[in-house]
């Protein structure tokens, strides 16, 4: 059925006709690359040792390339320009934080892994708190995987679908499983290999696509940054703190300078710290230097990029606002206003087949969501709908190959590093300790699959979920898998810190987590029918009033629990007299 609507509606998609047979072929040209990569590497990742850490014999750069291509997914690609057209350039201060968690990470979370001679991340937890805290990080993050896998396919299809006309569940099958056939075939060094090839696609189709906006502004780059700068597109934001009558102040409830730089620091440091898709690139790396060097580089590189996408949705504002193409953004409106319906079930009803114009009911819907949505509602999609409108044949097929791209690199990273961890933590610590290499292979080579399975079918069922839905899946996720980075650091800063001592601090964080979680679980109640039973409880939290409700904003929340996790567990460590066991390369005295 869904088939049928998106073949009946192709050719009546706005934009559809501008993707030329020089796209296919180029994007045809870019699948066909990324297939061959998996093949070549096939004979080097037969064993274990190469299927997780490519023989950890590959130079920094390239496994620099692949912490960049994974960090910048679908999501980001067509996010950053959709913030900064919508508002200003405060979300970039996100990547200002880099350098500063990626200094961190060189210094202390790198030289244990590559000292521990462990594949997975999460040995050093066990090594310190017992199994527990192996198995607590673990789960949440191949849990946060499937989810991750699929919102990241999801996102890169739906706009697609919306402004070509494509059927989305066909672009999410044909992506999910192209990237488990090269990972499965080609293990990790494919997949470092392939993210390497896909970030010189992602930044020369970013630049390309830059130059092409700020010469196609009249006036030209002068026209696009004075424009800009008088609309205030390039603030930063307030700083957020400061000295009012000698007492210190500081505004963390609002998205300020200083507490995105906050968040960034400790969402980065979970990255580059814990995060076993990163950890995988150090452990594949041929020497220490080596892997210093892909870490600094797949940090650093992102800033300068993120600045390319930013200034794109800055050039972007300025292109759509002008009178050449006033136009364009009432169309965008109707394509948003469009993906919106979709996500509800509602999807275009014409009179016959031959049919151009969508009934009358449907328009009317269609124009009554439009008319309501604001400038960040439509933000995400003006970039994809000025890849497939205006740029000319060939640059239109480089772009969306760079959208999936940077999809792919993400989700083949997710789908190695869940496969490993599958393998290492579960069934060869668990339930086969004498596995011998061939078992661990087929034991890689189901995990890979069935993780292939679950994200693509993840991605299927957002297709039907709604937003509100995968914004709570996303919230209780964070308030349970919060915990990791603050125990990672227990683990390393302390050598006092006990299991009873980081499972206490565990135990504060997440309830903490969750009382700064609780005003956007309170909305969505509120936002159900008064009557059904989450509307009964959403009117039941309205009734106590917003006394008890979290202050901060939501960007406070990973700060504010891993720094309560770390020290709880400091204090409980302390007060108990516990002496722990000293994490290597560890030398302080917490």
């Amino acid at each position: 059925m869904f088939h049928r609507r998106f073949a009946a509606t192709r050719r009546r998609t706005p934009v559809n006709s501008h993707f030329t047979q020089l796209d296919w072929a180029v994007l045809a040209a870019y699948f066909a690359a990324t297939m061959s990569i998996g093949f070549y590497f096939w004979r080097k990742s037969r064993s274990t040792e190469g299927f997780t850490a490519a023989g950890r014999a590959l130079p920094g750069w390239v496994c620099g390339l692949s912490i960049f291509a994974t960090y910048l997914s679908s999501i980001s690609y067509l996010a950053l320009p959709g913030k900064s057209f919508a508002d200003n350039w405060n979300p970039f201060v996100f990547s200002l934080s880099i350098p500063i968690a990626t200094w961190i990470a060189v210094r202390w979370f790198l030289p244990y892994y590559r000292a521990s001679g462990e594949v997975s991340a999460y040995a050093l937890l066990e090594r310190r708190f017992g199994v527990w805290a192996r198995l607590y990080a673990s789960v949440f993050y191949l849990l946060t995987q499937i989810a991750r896998m699929g919102v990241v396919m999801y996102l890169m299809a739906l706009p697609m679908a919306v402004i070509f006309g494509w059927d989305i569940r066909l672009v999410i099958l044909f992506t999910g499983v192209s990237v488990t056939i090269y990972s499965f075939v080609g293990g990790i060094i494919a997949v470092i290999w392939a993210d390497a090839i896909q970030a010189l696609v992602l930044m020369a189709g970013a630049v390309i696509c830059l130059a092409v906006l700020l010469l196609g502004v009249e006036g030209g780059p002068f026209q696009v940054f004075s424009t800009a700068a008088a609309a205030g597109k390039f603030s930063l934001g307030q700083f957020g703190a400061g000295v009012d009558q000698g007492r210190l102040w500081l505004d963390a409830g609002s998205a300020t300078f200083l507490v995105v730089l906050l968040y960034g620091l400790f969402i980065n440091l979970q990255n580059f710290g814990i995060d076993q898709s990163y950890i995988q690139r150090y452990i594949a790396s041929s020497s220490d230097r080596e892997a210093r060097k892909s870490l600094w580089l797949g940090g650093i590189l992102y800033v300068p990029v993120s600045a390319v996408f930013f200034l794109i949705g800055t050039a972007l504002f300025v292109y759509y606002n002008s009178e050449q193409h006033e136009r364009d953004l009432p169309e965008v409106r109707q394509l948003v206003a469009r993906q919106r319906l979709m996500q509800q079930g509602v999807y275009p009803e014409y009179e016959d087949a031959e049919a151009t114009v969508p009934t009358p009911d449907y328009r009317q819907s269609l124009d009554g969501e439009a008319a309501g949505l604001t400038d960040t509602e439509i933000g995400d999609r003006v970039f994809p709908h000025f890849i497939a409108k205006h740029l000319p044949p060939g640059l239109t097929g480089l772009l969306i190959a760079a959208v999936f791209a940077a999809a792919m690199s993400t989700v083949s990273t997710s789908l190695n590093s869940s496969a490993t961890l599958l393998m290492t933590d579960y069934y060869r610590r668990f339930l086969n300790p004498r596995a011998t290499e061939k078992q661990c292979m087929l034991a890689l080579y189901a995990s890979t699959i069935a993780w292939g399975i679950l994200g693509t079918g993840m991605a299927l069922v957002l297709v039907k979920l709604t937003d509100s839905a995968l914004d709570i899946w996303w919230t209780l996720s964070g308030i349970f898998g919060g915990g990791m980075c603050g125990l990672f650091l227990l683990g390393i800063v302390s050598r006092r810190a006990n299991s009873p001592a980081a499972a206490a601090g565990v135990v504060t964080g997440v309830l903490v987590i969750l009382w700064m979680s609780f005003p956007k679980l309170v909305d969505y109640l509120l936002s159900q029918p008064p009557g059904s039973r989450a509307g009964q409880v959403g009117a039941w939290f309205q009734r106590l009033g917003t006394g008890w409700l979290s202050p901060f904003h939501a960007f406070m929340v990973p700060v504010v629990g891993t720094m309560a996790i770390l020290l709880v567990g400091l204090l409980v460590a302390r007060l108990s007299g516990a002496r722990g066991g000293r994490p290597a390369g560890d030398s302080s005295d917490a």
